[in-house]
């Protein structure tokens, strides 16, 4: 690995001795930008890659050639799937298969079992949603769990957000993972699998297991919110079955092709069909074209629905869509300077866990700027040199690890933090109690599972 490193070391021109203070200075600024100025973190990746270039010494035209770079391939190959991700999400909500799927699954628990299915049921609509869209979606459910189980709201919420965040922060299609598998070049279908590997245990921790105790911590009532709608019950639905089978045809289709380039020998019929079908973009464009049928005509939904439905799907993902390519563009110009190769070697000679390095730098900037997408675009962008000699696995539980570290103690600089305490209506100590902590479980249980894994892959 020795050197590989060397290859990937600053270029003559860039003095090693400025590499570091340049990366410090870089991400100081994006942190000060996001945090203190409250400058949009498209802008603030923007202006801190500008920095990081002038700083280490790269002429002014190559950091820009740099970061346009980056951020062309990043909004190329990332892009497009959170644009399919997000017209199936909303198809999924607007057909009412996001509620057959809860309706369902909460319908067949008894008391003692509804946290375990909220955690179920989180995890499932997570699974094709962004996490903002799920919590929106799931709010009424875990209002209307709380109050007829006589259950906390902590205890009924808390397993669903679990589920919700952990498909957040480690399986893709969602922004963080795909960034992460982008810029280290691993393979999302054994990313996707060990991610769901990571996740079921990840969950139950987190989730069913934790709330059991933070519902003694805290102890509120749901909020006299998300009445039923006269009529809503009579809506027609897309069938469960037929729902499911729609949200998993993706993941289907993406572990199809990751098996068969384990077991299957090149050149081989059923792997070439496989390989094709379980491209990210072909899968996820697929499961859009399927779900117009499975999830719009289930629902009745004419045309002019459907066509409204995914036109809608759009704007509001504008934003990620430029913080994701942003993140892409300082990755580059990371590269680009030589600081990722120095720090290679850094951690090399250090002895330090690789795994271990990419949860903390994930830690320490999502505890920073309160983004887990920024905080996995950044510890990507750094951590890139050092998968030179990673085999495939190891590469995925790479990105794995780098997202357990964004997920890590959500708290005031964090817009999802805000967002669950007014509609759990807690105070900023009880969402900590509650909200904050459950993150952490979440992070250090999967950086538990990630090292586990190691050893047998």
């Amino acid at each position: 690995m020795t050197s590989a490193l060397i290859a990937l070391a600053a270029p003559a021109a860039v003095s090693p001795a400025r590499l570091i203070p340049a990366a410090l200075v870089g991400i100081a600024l994006i942190v000060l930008l996001i945090t203190y100025f409250k400058v949009h973190p498209f802008l603030s990746l923007t202006l801190g890659s500008l920095a990081v270039g002038a700083i280490a010494g790269l002429p002014m035209a190559d950091t820009i050639t740099s970061f346009t770079t980056g951020f062309g391939s990043t909004a190329a190959g990332v892009g497009t799937l959170i644009a399919l991700g997000a017209m199936f999400g909303k198809l999924l909500a607007d057909s009412g298969g996001a509620d057959e799927i809860v309706d369902t699954i909460v319908g067949r628990s008894s008391p003692r079992s509804l946290p375990w299915a909220m955690a179920a049921v989180g995890a499932l609509i997570g699974l094709p949603m962004f996490f903002e869209i799920g919590l929106v979606l799931l709010m009424p459910v875990i209002f209307l769990v709380a109050r007829r189980s006589g259950l906390s709201l902590v205890r009924v919420g808390i397993p669903a957000l679990a589920g919700l965040s952990v498909m957040h922060g480690l399986v893709p299609p969602h922004p963080g993972p795909l960034v992460a598998i982008d810029a280290l070049k691993a393979d999302l279908g054994i990313t996707l699998a060990l991610g769901v590997l990571v996740a079921i245990p990840t969950v139950a921790v987190a989730g069913p297991l934790f709330s059991k105790y933070a519902a003694r911590w805290v102890d509120v009532p749901p909020p006299e919110l998300f009445e039923a709608k006269p009529g809503a019950e009579g809506a027609r639905r897309p069938s469960f079955p037929v729902t499911l089978a729609t949200v998993l045809l993706p993941v289907v289709l993406m572990m199809g092709k990751a098996l068969a380039d384990i077991f299957a020998a090149e050149g081989n019929a059923v792997r070439t069909v496989l390989d094709f079908l379980g491209t990210p973009l072909v899968a996820l464009l697929l499961a859009v074209i399927v779900a117009m049928f499975t999830l719009g005509g289930g629902a009745a939904m004419d045309k002019k629905a459907i066509a409204k439905s995914l036109e809608q799907s759009l704007p509001p993902i504008a934003g990620i869509l430029l913080i994701v390519a942003a993140g892409g563009g300082f990755k580059q110009t990371l590269i680009d300077t030589g600081i990722g190769g120095l720090i290679a070697g850094w951690v090399e000679n250090s002895g330090l866990s690789v795994l271990l390095l990419a949860w903390l730098v994930a830690v320490l900037i999502r505890l920073a700027t309160g983004s887990a997408t920024v905080a996995t675009v950044t510890a990507s962008g750094i951590l890139a040199p050092l998968v030179v000699n990673l085999g495939t696995g190891e590469i995925s539980l790479l990105v794995l690890a780098i997202g357990a570290g964004s997920l890590f103690f959500s708290h005031v600089n964090d817009a999802g933090f805000w967002l669950v305490k007014e509609y759990f209506g807690l105070t900023v100590g009880q969402n900590i109690k509650t909200w904050s902590v459950m993150e952490t479980v979440i992070s250090v249980t999967g950086l538990v599972l990630v090292l586990l894994l190691d050893l047998v892959i």
